[in-house]
C-alpha cells in the first residue's frame, strides 16, 4: 500500500495459538495517509463465519430430521387407507401414527427451545431461582417413564443455598433433558442419582446413571445438534438428538458449563453448573465459574 499508494485489501486466515488447531478469520485493509503514515484496520470475522456454518449445517439437519418422521407418516397413512377394511391392522398403524406425531411435535419443540437459546439477552429478565426445586421438578415429570421401566431415581441435596440468577423454565428444561437422557440410556432395574450441591460460587447438579455409558470419541460430539450416540434407541425413544445441545446452550446463557464423565458399560455423570446468586448479588451480573475441577458423584452413591 505505501510503495503503491493505494488501498489494499485482504483475507488472513491465522492460527488463533500454539496450543490447539482453532483459526481466526480476519478482514484486512491498508491506506496509506501519507509518505509516512498508513491506517490499518483489522476486523475479526471468526464469529461471523462460525454463525454462518452453524446456521448453514442447522438448516441442512433440521430438514433431513423432519423428513424422517414426515415421511414415516406419508407411509402409515397409505397403509391405513390399503387397510381400511382391517380394524386390527388399522388400529395398529394409527399407534405407529401417534408415536411419530409425538416424535415431531417434540422435534419442533426443541427446534423452538434451541432457537430461542440462540437468539440475542435470552435471559434479560433473570430472576432468583432455587436449582434444587428446577431439579426435583425434572425429575418427578420423568418419574413415570423411568419407573415403566423399573428404574429408580432419587434426588440428593446440600444444604445449599442453590440459588442461581436466571430463567427458571430453562433450567428445569435442562434438568429435565439430563434426567430423560439418563433414563433413555439405562437399562432396566437401574438407579439414576440426581445430586444438587452448593460449593464456592457455583450450584452444581449432577445426574449419574449406570447405563450404557460412552466412549472418548462419543464424549467429544454427544453435545452437537442431533447427535445420537444409539440412532436405534434414539427411534424407539423418540429422541431427537437435540436434548444436550440444548442443555450446553442454557448453561452458556447463564455462565455456566456442561461436563461428563463416563465409562462405556459402567454409566455416566453430567454436571451441569451455573453461577450461585446470593442475597448480595441476586440485582448484579453473575460472575464467572471457578475453574476449580469437581469430582462426579459415585455411581454407586445411595444403592
Amino acid at each position: 500500500a505505501r510503495r503503491e499508494r493505494r488501498t489494499v485489501e485482504g483475507d488472513l486466515d491465522l492460527p488463533r495459538g500454539p496450543i490447539d488447531d482453532a483459526r481466526v478469520d480476519l478482514g484486512v485493509r491498508v491506506t496509506p495517509l501519507n509518505d509516512d503514515l498508513v491506517v490499518v484496520l483489522v476486523e475479526d470475522r471468526t464469529q461471523a463465519r462460525r454463525i454462518e456454518e452453524t446456521r448453514r449445517d442447522f438448516v441442512v439437519n433440521v430438514s433431513h430430521e423432519l423428513k424422517t418422521p414426515v415421511g414415516g407418516l406419508r407411509l402409515l397413512a397409505e397403509a391405513v387407507e390399503d387397510a381400511a377394511d382391517d380394524a386390527e391392522a388399522v388400529a395398529r398403524f394409527a399407534g405407529r401414527m401417534k408415536t411419530e406425531t409425538v416424535r415431531l411435535a417434540n422435534l419442533v419443540q426443541e427446534i423452538v427451545d434451541l432457537s430461542r437459546l440462540q437468539g440475542a439477552d435470552t435471559i434479560a429478565t433473570a430472576k432468583p431461582v432455587d436449582l434444587a426445586e428446577c431439579a426435583h421438578r425434572a425429575v418427578e415429570e420423568t418419574r413415570l417413564l423411568a419407573e415403566g421401566r423399573g428404574i429408580s431415581l432419587s434426588v440428593r441435596t446440600d444444604e445449599g443455598p442453590h440459588l442461581v440468577l436466571g430463567d427458571e423454565s430453562l433450567l428445569t428444561t435442562a434438568c429435565r433433558n439430563l434426567v430423560n437422557n439418563a433414563v433413555n440410556y439405562s437399562g432396566d432395574e437401574t438407579r439414576i442419582v440426581v445430586a444438587v450441591s452448593s460449593e464456592d460460587d457455583a450450584v452444581a447438579v449432577q445426574v449419574t446413571d449406570q447405563g450404557v455409558g460412552l466412549s472418548a470419541a462419543e464424549i467429544e460430539r454427544i453435545f452437537e445438534r442431533f447427535y445420537r450416540v444409539d440412532p436405534a434407541r434414539s427411534r424407539q425413544t423418540g429422541g431427537t438428538g437435540l436434548g444436550l445441545a440444548i442443555v450446553k446452550h442454557v448453561c452458556a446463557n447463564h455462565g455456566g458449563q456442561i461436563r461428563v464423565w463416563s465409562e462405556p458399560g459402567v454409566g455416566s455423570t453430567f454436571e451441569m453448573q451455573i453461577p450461585a446468586c446470593n442475597g448480595e448479588r441476586a440485582g448484579r451480573e453473575t460472575s464467572e465459574l471457578a475453574d476449580t475441577p469437581r469430582e462426579p458423584v459415585s455411581a454407586a452413591a445411595g444403592r
